[in-house]
């Protein structure tokens, strides 16, 4: 027979995984609107960037000190899920720090190891939030996070140091308890960190310290399910994604351009007229206009998006002034998506709103911008690439609108007239060899 307090349990713990698995299955279903793509070669070298990139955090370490705070964050979120995994079988059962008879003496190293994490997740939240909002590092404030960019990535490193503070006040509370000789309460042994704060509760009645125990209990996993449900909302959804979108990077070397292929056919056949096939069908569109048109990688890489701001600093165009921000590219995809998304929900499918990710969320100033050196690429820790998206955008913008420079008009006549950027005819264009041995001969 179930008491209240496990049935309430179960009906929370089962409300919160059915709205999480819901809303993750709309993010996928939204990465997918995009158009396919086989990402699935070379598993071996996928794994091991998976390994690097997603898991060791390869990239961050260019700047070890922040690479090592940042990696106690994610080791506290990623380890102490084994602490919650006794809390909810815990909910669910009625009983009370199941593992203990388990593990016996291990037991208490193991607590031993997430208090030290939940510790260092709280100091290492405190000096982030520093830097974004007392320090102010330039990344931090730029206007590519006003309004709840800046308010997500806070109340994410507050709810960090709430739930971390909640473990180690169930700790204390629950030690405080097995020196009283409380019922229920097992003796565990001191606690390396809500040891030291047991004392303090020391003279408090049993009953209270009861109450504080299981208020941080209820409070402390409550909060967690909570956390899961946010982040499909959050740009903190890259604690997950990043995984999949490590795997999933293109293995191209750095900078590569992929052709289009009816363009490049078009050139062949223009150079080359007898290759042509007859009945070949043209293209739809070239490039992309709106999120359906990308690939879905480019879509996973807009959800994996971390909003650290690297790419951006690294971007020469935006250290000049300029309107081209790689991050608001990714930002501004991810919004777009999300809207499609809301559209599906009501409508049932997708209904035309009028807008597009070009010109409605991304402008042609921030296109032309784009220096394609790659810097943003190189600087993403979950392997991002925006220059891809941008480069999509730019051939829609020239190739479907005819929108290019006054100053490429000229360069795109000579190519279709002369085969070349330059205003020579074909038949002029080895004139310079004559030129060259006559200079020889004088």
């Amino acid at each position: 027979m179930h008491s209240l307090p496990q049935l309430i349990f179960i009906a929370f713990t089962g409300f919160a995984a059915w709205l999480f698995s819901k809303n993750i299955l709309q993010v996928r279903r939204n990465i997918f609107l995009g158009k396919a793509e086989d990402l699935s070669g070379n598993p071996s070298k996928r794994w091991w960037n998976l390994i690097l990139l997603a898991l060791g955090q390869k990239k961050m370490f260019k700047n070890k000190l922040v690479a090592v705070m940042h990696f106690v964050i994610y080791a506290g979120f990623i380890i102490i899920n084994i602490e919650v995994l006794e809390i909810v079988l815990d909910g669910i059962q009625g009983t009370h720090r199941l593992f203990l008879p388990l593990l016996g003496n291990a037991y208490t190293l193991l607590i031993n190891f997430f208090e030290l994490l939940a510790v260092g997740v709280i100091l290492v939240c405190v000096v982030f939030l520093c830097r974004r909002n007392i320090v102010k590092l330039k990344r931090f404030i730029s206007k590519d996070l006003n309004g709840w960019p800046r308010t997500d990535a806070n109340y994410i490193l507050i709810a960090e140091i709430i739930l971390m503070s909640l473990f180690l006040t169930m700790n204390a509370t629950d030690r405080a308890l097995q020196l009283q000789g409380s019922e229920h309460y097992q003796n565990t042994g001191d606690f390396i960190f809500s040891g030291l704060l047991a004392p303090f509760f020391s003279g408090l009645t049993e009953s209270t310290l009861i109450v504080i125990e299981r208020s941080s209990w209820w409070l402390h996993i409550l909060g967690i399910f909570t956390f899961l449900n946010y982040l499909p909302y959050s740009k903190h959804l890259h604690i997950m994604l990043a995984f999949p979108n490590a795997y999933f990077a293109r293995l191209d070397p750095p900078g590569k351009m992929d052709n289009m292929q009816h363009v490049q056919n078009e050139v062949k056949y223009m150079m080359h007229p007898e290759l042509a096939p007859e009945g070949e069908a043209p293209p739809m569109k070239f490039g992309a206009k709106d999120i359906f048109d990308l690939s879905w990688k480019n879509l996973l890489d807009a959800y994996s998006c971390t909003e650290c701001g690297r790419c951006s600093a690294a971007c020469p165009a935006n250290q000049t002034g300029k309107l081209l921000s790689p991050r608001k590219i990714m930002m501004d995809t991810r919004d777009r998506l999300q809207e499609a998304g809301k559209n599906i929900n009501v409508n049932g499918q997708f209904t035309d709103d009028g807008k597009t990710l070009l010109h409605n969320y991304i402008t042609v100033e921030e296109l032309r911008a784009c220096t394609t050196c790659n810097a943003c690429v190189e600087e993403c820790p979950v392997s991002i690439n925006p220059l891809d998206i941008i480069l999509e955008l730019r051939r829609s913008l020239i190739m479907e609108d005819s929108n290019a420079p006054h100053e490429w008009h000229g360069m795109f006549g000579n190519i279709e007239n002369n085969f070349a950027p330059w205003k020579f005819s074909p038949d002029d264009r080895d004139n310079w060899t004559g030129e060259l041995a006559n200079a020889t001969k004088d």
